[in-house]
């Protein structure tokens, strides 16, 4: 006899509401989780507060995760945002729109997500277990018939994969999804960290400027070494994934305005999070260098007038002083430095040459990327379980049957906002429906 049980593994957004789903369309569930408790990722996301799904329309929300997001389509169409608001609601969690679009819990308290998912497992009767450690996904006859653990074997006739990326393993999502999908014949796509911090070559430089955050900044990345970009290939308009202008014109990586941080080994924050996947698919091919326009308001033209009449108007004011004016303390002695401007030096005594510098400086403020920060310190994976072998209408594999796939595990990504944790939800719901309905038919 055919065991008629579906086992979901990982018990993460995607893996509880799969579990949650396929129990509630009528399967007998088992939810198998490494970890002491399910969620812990959920628990962390959006700096705690779990920031769960965007307001933006289905198409730009696609447009989010680059050529990749059409596979999404169908999934969002049949469970998107105003069902997960609504799910939600349900369980008692009340939510909330901020900026950009990102919604999260009006309580900012990712537990009330956690508990919400748990309350809707405990629900229809999905059956937890947790400190489970999963090997392996068991074939017979190009079919599923279970999972093999760490404890033994669990008998199934659908698995749901959904064990979350590489990043943050501290979680649980520590790439074992990879491996059985591999292992029973699925294509990874290459792993790299994506939404991470990034390193830069000129160390000193950015650890003087430690903890200086910039607001209303535009932050460039070119295919070149710093000392090669051309001033008059500055954007005027953000390029890149999501953006509209998904295709910059070389050697333009991407092009982001917003906010951003520098660090003790190079620049984080908003803006560098979102660019950072193309930064780091773009090192495969040479040379990256970042430049950074600290006076985003004013065109090179307008910030030399600007600059000048300052001059003209408290000439005995000194450079340093002026400069403090500017900008953030730290960048001021930074960039004494880097124009070689005596910092005591009387403004009006400053040549139209060391104007010039200075100008360039503001505007075009540059660092050679070294590389991104390990994967375990990325807010998620890019790569994953090919799509290719993947039906997006069921999110079943296309190579064994009773096999499904939810989640980060698959090769799909997007930048922070609340559209990783929407995928999550969406196709894990699409993944559990889909299985049990399988395992009823078979």
């Amino acid at each position: 006899m055919i065991d008629k049980r579906v086992i979901v593994i990982g018990a993460g957004a995607s893996g509880a509401m799969a579990a949650g789903r396929a129990a509630e369309s009528g399967a007998e569930v088992l939810l198998l989780e490494k970890m002491k408790r399910p969620g812990k990722k959920i628990l962390i996301s959006g700096q705690t507060r779990c920031n769960l799904t965007n307001s933006k329309e289905l198409d730009d929300f696609i447009a989010m995760y680059g050529p990749n997001g059409r596979f999404l389509h169908s999934a969002f169409l049949r469970y998107f945002r105003d069902d997960l608001l609504a799910f939600l609601k349900r369980y008692g969690v009340d939510t909330k729109i901020e900026t950009d679009g990102r919604i999260f819990p009006a309580s900012d308290d990712a537990s009330d997500v956690v508990k919400a998912l748990k309350r809707y497992m405990a629900d229809h009767g999905v059956q937890l277990r947790t400190s489970i450690r999963a090997t392996g996904i068991r074939i017979e006859g190009g079919r599923v018939t279970g999972v093999q653990t760490e404890q033994g074997l669990y008998p199934a006739a659908a698995v749901v994969l959904a064990t979350g990326g590489a990043s943050y393993p501290s979680t649980g999502s520590s790439g074992d999804g990879y491996r059985m999908a591999e292992a029973v014949g699925h294509t990874i796509i290459k792993l790299r960290p994506s939404s991470v911090p990034l390193a830069v070559h000129e160390i000193q430089r950015a650890r003087s400027m430690q903890g200086v955050s910039l607001r209303n900044v535009r932050l460039t990345a070119y295919q070149c070494r710093a000392d090669e970009i051309n001033p008059l290939l500055t954007p005027t308009r953000d390029l890149g994934r999501g953006t509209g202008h998904e295709k910059p014109p070389r050697p333009i990586i991407e092009s982001r305005m917003g906010e951003m941080m520098m660090t003790h080994f190079g620049i984080g924050g908003p803006i560098t999070l979102q660019m950072s996947l193309a930064i780091v698919d773009a090192l495969d091919k040479g040379p990256v260098s970042v430049a950074i326009d600290l006076q985003l308001d004013l065109s090179e033209k307008q910030l030399h007038q600007r600059i000048r009449q300052d001059f003209e108007l408290h000439g005995k004011r000194s450079y340093r002083r002026f400069l403090s004016g500017l900008l953030p303390r730290k960048m001021v002695e930074v960039l004494i430095e880097m124009t070689g401007i005596l910092p005591d030096k009387p403004v009006n005594q400053i040549s139209a040459e060391e104007r010039k510098g200075l100008i360039s400086l503001l505007k075009s403020l540059r660092f050679n990327i070294k590389g991104p920060l390990p994967i375990a310190s990325a807010m998620v994976t890019a790569g994953g379980i090919s799509l290719k072998e993947i039906d997006p209408r069921t999110m079943a594999s296309r190579l064994v049957a009773g096999l499904y796939f939810c989640g980060e595990v698959i090769d799909l990504d997007a930048a922070t906002g609340g559209y990783n944790l929407q995928a999550a939800f969406s196709t894990g719901y699409v993944a559990g429906e889909q299985a049990a309905a399988f395992v009823a038919t078979t």
